[in-house]
This record gives C-alpha cells, structure tokens and sequence, in this order.
C-alpha cells in the first residue's frame, strides 16, 4: 500500500471531458506552486489508464463524461489502485456528489454555474491540500445499503443528546455511525458536517435512506426530539437553545459571522458544541469525527466542563486526523475509538449513560 506523498509538490491527474476546464484547473494547481499536473483524461476509461501508468497522488474528477463516466471510473479506480479523488460537480448534480463520496472519493468542491473556476480558487487550493494529511487506505466505498426511509417517532425531548463534527472524510463516516444506530433509541443528534450551501438537503435526504433515525435538513425553530437527526445547513451555524417558559429543546440558525465566529469554518462545530453544553449538560455526548483543522476542539473543552462525555474518532481509522488530534490534544476526550466503535458507544449512552 502507497505511503503518504513526498513533501514535494503533489501530482495530480485532471478528468474532464472540457479542454476549457482542464485548461483553467491546470492554471489554478500550477499557480500555486504546491501542485503538478502530470496528465488528463477526457474520459473514464482512459483515466483509468493514466492513473495505472503516471500513478499520480490525487485526482480531480468531473462526473459526467462519454464513454465512461464518474461513477464507474470511481468504482474501478478504488478496487485497483485507492488514489484520494476530489469532484468536481455542479450544483444541479448534488444527489449525484454523495453518491461519488460512498464510492470512496474524498471531498468535492461545486464547479461554478456560470464563468470560470477562478471563484472556487481558494477551496479547491485548500481541499487539494488536505491530501497531505491523507491516510490512503482509509480511502473505502461504504456497504451500508439503502433501506425505506423511517417513519416519524412522536417528537419528545431526547433523554440524550449528540452532537456530531465532522469535515474532510466525514460524509462516509457519518453514513457509518448512524447508519448504525437503532432507531429506538432515546436520542437526539445533531450535526456540523463542513459542507458548502445547497448540498447539505441532499446529504441529509442521503444519509435518511440508511438511517433509522429520521435525517432531515435543520430550519431556524426546529425540535430537536428522540429518533431525529438535523444537519446544520451549509454556509449557517447551527446552534441549540431551550425556549424561555416551556423549556422545549429547539435549534437555531445564525449567519456565518453571527456570535463572533469566523467563516472559515461554517458550520462551526465549536459553536454547536458550545451551545449545546449550556443547553443539555451531563446528558451530552461530543464526538470529533474525521477533518482537517481544528474546529470542534473548544466545544469539547466546553462540553467536558458541562459533564457531558467527550468522544473522537481514533488515527486508526479517520481519513483525515486533524481535527480528532486537536480534540485529543486538550486533554478533554473520555474516549478514543474506532469508527465502528462510536454507533455502539452512543447505544449504550443513550441507555444506561
């Protein structure tokens, strides 16, 4: 199995089926001066041969292609050769993103309607390096099968409570843990998936149909109740409140620069954290899933202060262990484990604590 890439400038294939925009993504990469682009495919199948002869140490992947398209060159590539995939995908295909992100690819970014990709400039350089950081065999198309959606349980306040982070690696590891969960547990979740505006309706509707929670999208107001899963929107912080007088456990959206926390990481996991401690303390569990950076760190310090029970995902399995290290580092984190260690651990805190 390939080690991590050298510390040199990391190589990278490029499969789009426009000269335009292999042109322009060859730009970008290359102005930066930590990549090279060393091939492109205008096709599915002869990316598939570039990649065996150039071994290249990332792919950028467009989806919709002749002859071969996305999804079955992401299939192939992740049987024979596991290389880090970055999509590249208009926001009229997201349904189609997630789907790529169970095949194993690592992290998309949304290809602009109109114009050209000097917009996306910044969080394609950024996601790009992350590859870094990667730990290659992570890298895994999911088994979990789809299933009807679950029926709505009566909304009551849970009994517990998780909050859930993630960023780079998360999609899949989320689509683990709680395609894993019972679905007659006394619990509520909530999750910060780091994830651009518009994508995360159809991550949600993704992550419902192997649930047995019911997966939604949260809207400023929404209960929070037993047997419910809402996603922070993209591009918004999501945050928990109780209602002055009745008490009822409700969440609320805030605008990325609401509350004095930068947009560099929106949805903040901190402030889904943090908020959550004051509003459920000692029946809270924190879990630090797979990313890059540090986001998620204070809200587990807050969170542990609360007496509530800190958990992240171990080195031995996150694709991307940044955030779960920094988690680690504050000395706050009850347990470190394994991905398929965490559906089980929340189980269990959701009965007996």
């Amino acid at each position: 199995m390939r080690g991590p890439p050298s510390p040199g400038r990391l190589r990278f294939l490029l499969v789009d089926d426009s000269a335009l925009v292999l042109g322009e993504l060859r730009r970008l990469l290359e102005s930066s001066g930590d990549f090279e682009v060393v091939g492109n495919a205008r096709d599915g199948e002869q990316a598939l041969r570039e990649v065996m002869a150039l071994r290249p140490d990332a792919v950028i992947l467009d989806l919709q292609m002749p002859r071969m398209d996305g999804f079955t060159f992401l299939r192939l590539l992740m049987a024979r050769r596991p290389t880090p995939v970055i999509v590249l995908s208009s926001n009229s295909r997201r349904a189609d993103v997630f789907k790529t992100l169970e095949l194993g690819a690592l992290d998309f970014v949304a290809k602009p309607e109109l114009g050209s990709l000097e917009s996306i400039r910044e969080e394609l350089l950024a996601k790009c390096g992350v590859i870094r950081g990667l730990r290659i065999e992570k890298l895994a198309a999911s088994s979990r099968p789809d299933h009807e959606p679950a029926d709505p349980r009566p909304q009551v306040e849970p009994a517990r409570l998780a909050v859930i982070g993630a960023s780079t690696g998360g999609p899949q590891a989320l689509h683990e843990v709680l395609g894993a969960l019972p679905g007659d547990l006394p619990l509520g979740v909530l999750v910060a998936q780091h994830m651009p505006e518009k994508f995360t309706r159809a991550f949600a509707e993704r992550l419902g149909r192997t649930s047995a929670f019911t997966v939604a999208e949260a809207s400023d107001g929404d209960l929070v109740a037993a047997g419910r899963v809402l996603i922070a929107p993209g591009g918004q912080h999501l945050e928990l409140r109780r209602e002055r007088g009745t008490g009822t456990l409700r969440v609320t959206l805030a605008p990325p620069e609401a509350g004095g926390y930068s947009a560099h990481y929106c949805p903040s996991i901190d402030r889904l954290f943090t908020s959550a401690a004051l509003a459920m303390p000692r029946r809270l569990c924190a879990v630090v899933l797979t990313g890059m950076g540090n986001d998620g760190a204070a809200g587990v310090r807050a969170v542990k202060a609360a007496g509530g029970l800190t958990l992240a995902e171990s080195e031995l399995t996150a694709v991307i262990y940044g955030m779960p290290r920094a988690a680690v580092a504050t000395g706050m984190v009850d347990q470190s484990m394994g991905l398929s260690e965490i559906a089980p651990r929340l189980a269990a805190f959701a009965r007996d604590g």
